[in-house]
């Protein structure tokens, strides 16, 4: 069955499919960083809401993809152009939060009245986590704006899908569905990792301050490096 299946579904070469979507998937990039982040600071179920916000948003640029929106891309560069800077503007906004965090927290002053008070807060952080979330930060949005606002992953989408349909197959929508599904298989299951490894590390970074500042700037540094990436990409 299983060497059947792709023929059916007009994929020619399964197996070399999966290798190379496994190292895509394991390269860091915007979307997985920020999951670790919310499950660093909020827990899992939270993360799992950012999962969410991944999830959907790829699924929507697969379709969008399929559906012919990377070749109007490519054929318009003032509309990639206009895509392109606004999800670097995203990511550069989401990086300037992140280094003014990580700021405040490694210049406030550890004093014992503000080390108690700590202490004391300590243990409503994990309830306070989901109401603070969604009031404030809302995961799943910010998730999905960070997947949908990358013109590159649309592109990314059609060229690395299109070498593993047949083109003799009559159905090839069905093609780019079974291989978008094998897709967010792998990135559901990558997603989670990050996010168990990320709510392990959750209770030493919020004993040690310092550590989570340093390690919330590193964030926000990558995000800048992303957004800088973004900016600087062509469509071809």
């Amino acid at each position: 069955m299983a060497v059947i299946l792709p023929i059916v579904l007009g994929i020619t070469d399964l197996s070399t499919y999966l290798a190379g979507l496994a190292l895509i998937i394991l390269l860091p990039g915007p979307n997985s960083l920020y999951v670790v982040s919310v499950a660093a600071r909020r827990g899992p179920r939270t993360a799992y809401r950012a999962a969410a916000g991944v999830v959907c948003g790829d699924a929507v640029l697969m379709a969008l993809s399929a559906g012919g929106v990377a070749s109007l891309l490519n054929a318009s560069p003032v509309l990639f152009a206009v895509v392109k800077f606004a999800g670097a503007g995203y990511l550069t906004w989401l990086a300037v939060g992140m280094l003014r965090g990580a700021r405040a927290l490694w210049r406030r002053r550890p004093g014992s009245a503000g080390a108690a008070m700590e202490s004391a807060h300590a243990s409503m952080e994990s309830a306070d986590a989901a109401k603070g979330s969604a009031e404030g930060e809302r995961p799943y949005r910010r998730a999905l704006i960070i997947s949908l606002l990358n013109p590159k992953a649309i592109l990314f989408f059609i060229s690395f899908f299109v070498q593993f349909v047949d083109p003799d197959y009559a159905h090839p929508a069905l093609s780019f569905l079974a291989l978008g599904a094998w897709a967010q298989l792998f990135s559901i299951t990558y997603l989670s990792v990050l996010i168990f490894s990320g709510t392990y590390l959750a209770a030493t970074l919020r004993r040690r301050r310092r550590l989570r500042a340093g390690l919330s700037a590193a964030a926000g540094t990558a995000f800048l490096g992303f957004a800088a990436k973004l900016s600087l990409s062509s469509a071809g």
